[in-house]
């Protein structure tokens, strides 16, 4: 078996203070968690085996993927052998290259084409943000419909349930530990974002998670919990549907529909904002359009930018 190669040396940069926590749920499963989960504050997982470790997800910026890497090491200290990506989202990819020649990065075939194809888009909507050096490394091994990675430990079970945050989503099971890492596709405490996917793909997705009996769920973004984050999450999706048939009813734009909404439960939900462009794709496929449709994005961010009044806060 080849030697894999040896991880970088950490630097002062790497062992700087962030707002973020490593935490054992179960046997070689970890939980990298970076409150308060809102704008690119994406959560990570680790699953640390004999022969290898496995790294799902990085994180938006230099500093942040530097402190995530560091972490890494606390457990596994030759670094990760795999880097999962969920989606081709910045926050969960932007961190990649710190964790490569070593690790062999591994998403979907339509994440990693999506994630070549987004590039560096995302820093553009936030140019204050101290993005860092993290140049793009794409997946250089991808799959279509399920992955398994045998760590000499708990084993992880890449599945892929999307369209439903994005076109492609992919989770991460570890059922010798009932852990699922869920990426975007569940959110806790945190406004879910489906502009980019689909509400009954999103809906299937979790009918699917639901039925591999997860004792934990790690959200894409905010707190660790249980089931009930399945729960809240399709909560939210429905009430969106809902939403968008009074509004095509009442003849009003997505954008008027927000304004006069009630959230209810999801009044103290982190970034409201996304309501707007979650009833962009909730009308779309009320009228018919396909789950996973191209829409348009920049329209819809400016009309949350507009709901929200002024841009929204990225503390990446």
């Amino acid at each position: 078996m080849t030697t894999a190669p040896t991880a970088p040396p950490l630097t002062a940069a790497d062992t700087a203070p962030v707002p973020a926590s490593l935490t054992p749920l179960a046997d070689g499963v970890h939980a990298y968690v970076q409150p308060d989960g809102g704008w690119c504050l994406n959560n990570a997982g680790l699953v640390v085996g004999q022969d290898r470790t496995v790294l799902i997800d990085t994180a938006a910026t230099e500093f942040r993927a530097r402190a995530l890497r560091q972490a890494v090491h606390t457990v596994a200290p030759g670094g990760p052998d795999y880097v999962v990506n969920t989606h081709f989202h910045g926050d969960h990819v932007f961190g990649n290259s710190l964790f490569t020649p070593r690790a062999t990065v591994l998403s979907h075939e339509g994440t990693r084409a999506d994630t070549a194809e987004a590039g560096p888009g995302l820093r553009h909507l936030w140019p204050d943000v101290q993005w860092g050096d993290t140049r793009e490394e794409l997946a250089s091994v991808t799959f279509r419909d399920r992955l398994t990675l045998h760590t000499g430990g708990p084993r992880v079970e890449l599945l892929h349930v999307g369209p439903a945050h994005t076109a492609n989503d992919v989770i991460a099971w570890v059922p010798d530990a009932s852990v699922l890492f869920t990426g975007d596709v569940v959110w806790s405490g945190v406004t879910p974002f489906v502009l980019m996917g689909s509400i009954s793909g999103s809906l299937l997705a979790l009918d699917r998670m639901r039925n591999l009996g997860p004792r934990t769920v790690v959200p894409g973004h905010g707190p660790v919990g249980g089931k009930e984050l399945l729960d809240s999450t399709e909560a939210y999706l429905r009430f969106l549907q809902k939403l968008a048939d009074r509004g095509i009813r009442d003849h009003l734009t997505p954008l008027e529909a927000a304004r006069k909404a009630e959230l209810g439960p999801y009044a103290d939900w982190l970034d409201p904002e996304r309501l707007v462009g979650n009833l962009h794709r909730a009308y779309a496929e009320a009228q018919g359009g396909a789950p996973g449709a191209r829409l348009d994005v920049a329209g819809p961010f400016g009309e949350m930018c507009a709901f929200h009044g002024g841009l929204p806060t990225c503390r990446a």
